[in-house]
């Protein structure tokens, strides 16, 4: 069977995009080459067509989730007070911390990003510095962008981690108060 030019692209995007959401929800290390293939349709012998380890597919969800997370968290630096904080608010959202396999990746997999490879946290460490440096132009200093960021992050974690949606609410509303109150 004759496969197109464009084949081996597609579906190396597909599973790209597939690992993404994977590894979102049950972290990169409880899942298998076998699981991440079955999800696009192929046996794991296909995998090595496309990644020479599984090590190279996550630097390369890693690089990618960073890039999608900035997007999530940045705010344009000529947005008015009102549109940085709603960007925020999207990001603090109940539908953002009950999805956490189209959302940020920094608290679906920051614990075992911390265990991650000097390559994988240098990508995090390189997506982090651009996130503070937008963060800085809008909340106008190094501390308070830092501080901004881990609350963002540690508001989601947290959400994530209650079974009411009750408290899940509490907690998003809570810490988006307290960053309007902080821009």
């Amino acid at each position: 069977m004759r496969y197109s030019k464009t084949h081996k692209e597609e579906t190396r995007r597909k599973l790209m995009d597939s690992s993404r959401a994977l590894v979102k929800q049950g972290g990169f290390d409880s899942t298998g080459v076998d699981a991440l293939m079955a999800a696009i349709g192929l046996t794991s012998g296909a995998f090595y067509s496309h990644f020479p380890s599984k090590q190279a597919l996550l630097e390369a969800v890693i690089a990618e989730e960073i890039d999608h997370s900035i997007d999530l968290l940045s705010v344009p630096p000529d947005a008015s007070a009102v549109e940085a904080l709603r960007r925020l608010n999207l990001y603090l959202s109940a539908a953002h911390a009950r999805h956490p396999e189209k959302g940020c990746v920094l608290p679906a997999l920051g614990a075992e990003l911390g265990r991650a490879s000097p390559e994988v946290r240098g990508i995090v460490e390189k997506g982090l510095k651009q996130l503070h440096k937008n963060l800085v132009n809008r909340f106008h200093s190094d501390e308070q962008a830092w501080a901004v960021m881990a609350q963002c992050v540690g508001a989601l974690v947290l959400a994530r981690a209650v079974k009411t949606d009750k408290t899940r609410n509490e907690i998003l509303e809570a810490n988006k108060h307290h960053i309007a109150r902080q821009g």
